[in-house]
């Protein structure tokens, strides 16, 4: 374990933990007791303290409302069954989270005050952890200008937070496949865009497509690219991959597509396995043509609140495919095994992946 700086923690005098919420958490609903708090003012950002979870007052004039200079993060902690606490990649999402600082003009924040801000956040909520299995908890790192103006410009002050949650399945249908359709006359970024920082912009211009997708029975919708509409891109809130033959494939990042933590860990995983993967350019068309002669086996979204996937129908342009007879496949099932095993401390970590805090001593 790397050697942490110091990190105050003001804890709160009685806590809002029950059993109940943790025996059924929904995605997203209710919120830890503490979370973590660092400014950047004059030049330079505080140094992390866990603070009491609480709204904050803000000026409507600030800056982030009205201009959006602002990014986030998601990443999950897990119980294990030996009682330590373990984050799943945390180097990667802060290396993601640099990205989209340099995108939006945020200064960046240090992976030593990250990793101990996130140490100290969740050392100190580990009660809501949830201790069963399919669960986990929830942590939203996201940094936002703090000036208050109305003028386009680069703020001067930022906050950056981490909350967190205890969640349950993303998808109502859990690990069971999903459907998506594609998205018509809606396109989310082109290259050179926002599509590959985490940023709210991105998700704000999907929301309408995603609301008309799931009116018409759909899950979530299934992007292309912007310029000539039929390279697939990614899910919603995933990216996808297709067992076409014996190749995993999966479209390339090229600037506007989120570069997804789950999705690089299931590249890693399965090329460990020998299998061939590929990331590259793909058709909606080449899909349905691999549908058509046999060959599409399987397909599965990736990212961190869903884990994996399985996509049992895709939709476009008034028809559909059905993809292994809308059944979760065995790659798909096998992945997930494999890195949820991975976090839960259930398989061995060779690659060095799991971050872990030690057991309460008692």
């Amino acid at each position: 374990m790397p050697l942490l700086k110091n990190v105050e923690v003001r804890r709160v005098k009685e806590s809002r933990l029950t059993p109940e919420i943790l025996e059924n958490p929904v995605f997203g609903t209710i919120f830890s007791d503490h979370m973590l708090s660092m400014d950047f003012r004059r030049g330079a950002w505080s140094p992390p303290a866990v603070v009491p979870f609480g709204n904050l007052e803000v000026s409507p004039a600030l800056t982030t409302l009205h201009y959006g200079q602002a990014i986030f993060e998601g990443l999950k902690a897990f119980r294990a069954a030996n009682g330590s606490i373990n984050i799943f990649r945390p180097e990667k999402y802060h290396e993601r989270m640099l990205r989209s600082s340099r995108r939006l003009c945020i200064p960046p924040v240090s992976y030593d005050d990250f990793l101990a801000g996130l140490h100290a956040l969740v050392e100190a909520d580990r009660g809501w952890v949830p201790p069963k299995r399919g669960c986990a908890l929830y942590i939203r790192p996201f940094i936002f200008a703090t000036d208050n103006y109305l003028g386009v410009k680069v703020s001067d002050t930022y906050k950056f937070l981490i909350i967190t949650s205890p969640v349950g399945a993303y998808y109502k249908e859990g690990i069971n496949p999903v459907r998506l359709t594609t998205p018509g006359e809606y396109v989310r970024a082109v290259r050179g865009g926002l599509g590959e920082a985490k940023t709210p912009a991105n998700y704000a211009a999907s929301l309408l497509p995603a609301e008309e997708a799931k009116k018409k029975g759909f899950t979530q919708v299934l992007w292309l690219d912007a310029v000539e509409r039929k390279y697939i891109e990614e899910v919603g809130t995933m990216n996808i991959f297709f067992l076409v033959g014996d190749e995993l494939a999966t479209p390339a990042l090229g600037g506007s597509v989120l570069a997804g933590v789950t999705r690089d860990s299931v590249i890693t995983v399965a090329r460990g396995w020998g299998l061939k993967v590929s990331e590259r350019r793909i058709s909606i068309d080449e899909v349905f043509a691999a549908s058509r002669k046999g060959s599409l086996k399987e397909a599965f979204g990736t990212g961190t609140a869903a884990v994996i996937s399985p996509v049992g129908e895709i939709h476009h342009e008034g028809s559909s495919v059905t993809i292994n007879n809308g059944e979760t496949g065995p790659l798909a099932k096998r992945v997930y095994e494999h890195i949820t095993g991975l976090q839960y401390g259930e398989i061995e970590d060779g690659r060095g992946w799991v971050y872990s805090i030690p057991a309460e001593r008692e």
